[in-house]
């Protein structure tokens, strides 16, 4: 079995205070560079090391085998906070706790051991899941046989900057696997090739598996994950609305924080008043309700997961998935109307490369079109009306 060593020992965390605290502090370090990182697309590779350093990777790493096992809306405040600071860098994480709850789900005794004990030391997972040459996201082509990967992955964000990369593939009878890749074994390589106007530093390149050996210990069983009812289509989507509720917070804050640097005094009243127009009051004070009513839907559909996750059955895991499509459809949609307002309410200049914060316009656009959120309301509509359970896929 591979055996894989992080680049710099991690620290341990102790309490969901701590993991919060952690994340706060490291989002305030994050969000100083991250206009210049996007605007030069420098890769975060030092940051997401200080990240997988500070012991946020090893959250949702169960009590037994030594983490703190956080509840999911904590995990999901985590990302908010990290995403309002620096979006690409607060996606980058995602597949990294994707795959740990497809580990939770179906790994071995084994395989739980040593693959936690990895990330509590501080080892990153990245992704290799999405394919060009399948008709749909849930298909793939990548395969095992005899124990040798061959196969071509795009959108494999996070890849770039991973210890593992848990990669989708099918064995011979057409069962899809997960496949805990060492990111520098013999045969993989990594291109640096996203070229997307938003997330720009995502690493969210392709992979190239040609002829490599693979481990049997490090396959893990992954299309039983929705053969059966579990949390991980949700817990999938939870992470992605986190995302958006982000970006959308960072839009609205640098907002206000540009609309008052056009402050002016308020004539014999010593009062600095940053506008006075009814309308741009009206639309700040709209979106500022609508961004706590993202945070709600989240936090509603965090603790929707976690009884899924205790007590998996048809109907706790329908009802994680509509709650949490009822936050990730809302967050899209108040990421983008926050990231618009920007530019309605401080024009053209705040494109400028002195502000540069036409990246969460950017950012929004590009990060809600990772999976249709039409998909999300009828979803919703057929279960409420007519009782039908969501279809168990990782888009849902």
């Amino acid at each position: 079995m591979s055996q894989v060593q992080p680049k710099q020992p991690a620290d341990r965390l102790r309490s969901e205070q701590q993991a919060l605290d952690v994340a706060a502090q490291l989002a305030q370090a994050f969000r100083a560079g991250a206009a210049e990182r996007d605007r030069e697309r420098e890769l975060p590779y030092a940051p997401l090391q200080r990240l997988f350093q500070s012991g946020l990777g090893a959250i949702t790493v169960p009590k037994a085998y030594g983490g703190i096992a956080v509840s999911t809306a904590t995990l999901a405040s985590v990302i908010t906070l990290l995403s309002e600071a620096d979006a690409a860098i607060g996606q980058v994480p995602q597949n990294h706790f994707y795959a740990l709850e497809v580990l939770r789900l179906n790994g071995s005794e084994s395989q739980k051991q040593r693959f936690y004990g990895e990330v509590l030391a501080g080892v990153h997972l990245g992704n290799a899941l999405a394919e060009f040459a399948s008709r749909a996201a849930h298909q793939r082509t990548t395969q095992i046989r005899d124990n040798v990967l061959n196969g071509t992955k795009f959108y494999a964000t996070g890849a770039l900057f991973a210890d593992r990369i848990p990669t989708a593939a099918r064995d011979e009878d057409e069962k899809e696997l997960l496949v805990f890749v060492p990111r520098h074994q013999a045969g993989v390589t990594v291109i640096d090739d996203w070229s997307g106007f938003g997330q720009r530093t995502t690493g969210s390149g392709s992979v190239l598996f040609e002829n490599v050996r693979v481990e049997a210990d490090d396959v893990v069983p992954f299309q039983t994950a929705f053969e059966r009812p579990t949390s991980l289509g949700p817990f999938a989507q939870i992470l992605h609305a986190a995302i958006d509720q982000g970006i959308a917070q960072a839009a609205f804050y640098d907002m206000l924080d540009f609309l008052r640097q056009r402050a002016r005094p308020w004539p014999d009243s010593g009062v600095t008043r940053a506008c006075e127009d009814p309308l741009t009051l009206d639309r700040t004070g709209r979106l500022a309700a609508r961004l706590r009513a993202g945070e709600a839907l989240i936090a509603e559909a965090g603790a929707a997961i976690d009884v899924a996750q205790q007590q998996p059955d048809a109907d706790t895991v329908a009802q994680a998935s509509i709650a949490v499509a009822k936050a990730r459809a809302w967050t899209t949609e108040v990421a983008l109307e926050a990231a618009n307002l920007l530019f309605e309410l401080g024009g053209t200049r705040a494109s400028l490369r002195e502000y540069h914060l036409d990246r969460h316009w950017r950012n929004a656009r590009t990060h809600t079109l990772h999976d249709p959120v039409r998909w999300k309301y009828p979803a919703i509509g057929n279960f409420l009306l007519n009782g039908v359970l969501p279809p168990r896929r990782g888009t849902l």
